[in-house]
């Protein structure tokens, strides 16, 4: 047998499974570095985007131009604006005066928008800028499914909306019905009228600072 044939002495033995651990601890701390660096890069798009997603505030690239020159009336198109759905509704002279009907405020949970659920250009008794145009975000407040808008028929020439989860109801402009789950107004998002046929949503000319993380539910 030579040398290089003979068996490892105890000292070595000893050394070469000191140094494995060693060798262990490397790989795995090296391992975790990388496994650490690849979920950060992956985590930091996602963080950002929520960052993105809380940062409200009202700006030129956060708008959407609508053109309601074929919408007739009595009847909504919907839109998208940061990822909502929008309902666009041109109101009849039916549906304007079902607003100012006086019963009707007893039947609601907030009948003169005192919730803040809108701009303060919308804080009047047609819950937006003009009120022939009606503009509200399609999220019910309980929770937050998608109402549908029946519109104004023969029979009732007011229209309403209704939420098909839990039965909960709004009026043309967007006010909580009593005795239904919902507990705020449809909200209103910042709208500015450009022309008789063009608005665009989410700016306001008249309540500039309106940020619409600061309503009380969406």
């Amino acid at each position: 047998m030579t040398q290089d044939d003979a068996p490892p002495s105890s000292s070595q033995q000893g050394l070469e499974e000191e140094n494995h651990p060693r060798r262990r601890d490397v790989l795995a701390t090296v391992t975790l570095g990388m496994g650490c660096a690849g979920a950060c890069a992956l985590a930091y798009p996602f963080l950002n985007s929520l960052n993105g997603t809380q940062s409200s505030r009202i700006g030129e690239d956060d708008t959407v131009e609508v053109d309601c020159s074929k919408l007739s009336p009595g009847q909504q198109l919907v839109v998208t604006w940061r990822g909502w759905p929008v309902f666009v509704q041109r109101r009849t002279p039916e549906m304007l005066a079902s607003l100012r009907v006086p019963e009707l405020a007893h039947r609601l949970r907030d009948p003169e928008s005192k919730m803040h659920q809108q701009p303060q250009d919308a804080i009047n008794w047609h819950r937006s800028v003009v009120p022939e145009i009606g503009v509200l975000i399609g999220i019910c407040t309980h929770l937050g499914c998608v109402p549908s808008f029946d519109a104004p028929s023969s029979g009732d020439r007011s229209g309403k909306y209704a939420c098909p989860c839990h039965g909960s109801q709004f009026d043309i402009a967007g006010r909580a019905y009593k005795d239904a789950p919902a507990p705020y107004n449809l909200p209103v998002p910042p709208v500015t009228i450009i022309s008789d046929q063009h608005l665009l949503i989410g700016k306001s000319k008249g309540d500039p600072d309106f940020d619409i993380a600061t309503i009380q539910q969406i």
